[in-house]
């Protein structure tokens, strides 16, 4: 399982598992393992469920390897860097991987879109969880008609967002899990600017029992830019505009990722421009409502990850295997 909802999303993919009638050896990342500790603690009580239900724990360069060898299928919810290193070793056993990887979702704001809608919407899918999941919106396509009102409501909504850094249960921008991602996102930063890209606010790391950055708006990107093509993982909203369909698809299809995105426009427009984004989750009008929609299967594009969809139906079929039985009954 991941750092980042480590518990969800570890339980997306070991339930169906078991569910299949599979056993189960969970490996959660090293950087937040406590909680298997009360899980595998009532799991024990549970002589049955014990019996096909385990854990490892330790560095993915110790365990991964060990653990790759004695089983017959891996899932992973990780980095692309991670994910490669895996899809390798899976394919030296001939051994099925299904991968959910890094993302940099876009987002295309089409002219007639709800501007107050989208930018509230955007901003929220960029910040909620201080932006650390693979379905954030990390780059935001807006029509040139309505660029200057929207980046003004986004960074209105933004300035009023604060961290949780003074009081836990006061704020909606929480912690960077560690300084390594807090770097991560200002050398991002830093590297936009550097470019010609404006931080309209925001962008300062900040530490205080942790480290912490306000809702960041940047204007005057552009899809060089580090911040446009490497997933960010932060509490930041790069806006962009265009002006053609064709160039807003472009530019959101000009990624080596293709997670998820979302369209905000009238439905049959947005519908026209999501059939042909590189994206495996499309929302209309929102973001990230594959978060909350777990019936909706659907599969990555490119370096975003492979393997059947752990939602929908295919959440539980990628666990078992098709055997055909064949009878002679001539005689």
């Amino acid at each position: 399982s991941p750092w980042n909802y480590p518990i969800i999303l570890s339980f997306l993919d070991t339930i169906p598992a078991l569910v299949a009638g599979c056993a189960v050896v969970l490996k959660p990342s090293e950087t937040t393992p406590r909680w298997t500790v009360p899980l595998f603690e009532s799991v024990a009580a549970v002589p049955e469920l014990a019996g096909v239900f385990r854990h490892v724990m330790g560095p993915g360069t110790e365990v991964g390897e060990p653990l790759i060898s004695a089983v017959d299928a891996v899932v992973l919810t990780g980095s692309t860097a991670v994910g490669r290193i895996v899809a390798v070793q899976c394919a030296q056993r001939l051994i099925p991987a299904f991968l959910e990887l890094g993302g940099s979702d876009p987002a295309v704001v089409l002219e007639g879109a709800d501007v107050k809608v989208a930018a509230t919407s955007c901003l929220r899918g960029a910040v909620v969880s201080t932006g650390q999941s693979c379905m954030s919106v990390e780059r935001c396509y807006v029509h040139q008609g309505i660029y200057d009102e929207f980046v003004a409501e986004v960074t209105r909504q933004a300035q009023a967002c604060q961290t949780n850094k003074e009081e836990v249960d006061v704020g909606q921008v929480g912690p960077f899990i560690d300084r390594r991602q807090a770097a991560k996102v200002k050398e991002q930063l830093d590297d936009a600017v550097a470019q010609g890209a404006t931080i309209v606010c925001g962008g300062v790391v900040e530490e205080k029992g942790g480290l912490y950055m306000n809702a960041t708006v940047v204007t005057g990107v552009t899809n060089s830019m580090k911040l446009m093509q490497e997933e960010t993982f932060g509490p930041v909203l790069p806006i962009a505009p265009f002006t053609t369909v064709e160039e807003a698809v472009n530019l959101a299809n000009d990624s080596a990722y293709g997670l998820s995105a979302a369209v905000y426009g009238p439905a049959a427009e947005a519908e026209a421009v999501a059939a042909v984004l590189n994206a495996g989750v499309v929302c209309i009008n929102d973001a990230a409502l594959h978060a909350y929609m777990m019936e909706a299967e659907n599969e990555a594009y490119g370096s975003s990850g492979y393997g059947r969809s752990r939602m929908g139906v295919s959440g539980l079929m990628r666990y078992l295997r098709t055997k055909a039985m064949i009878f002679n009954n001539s005689r």
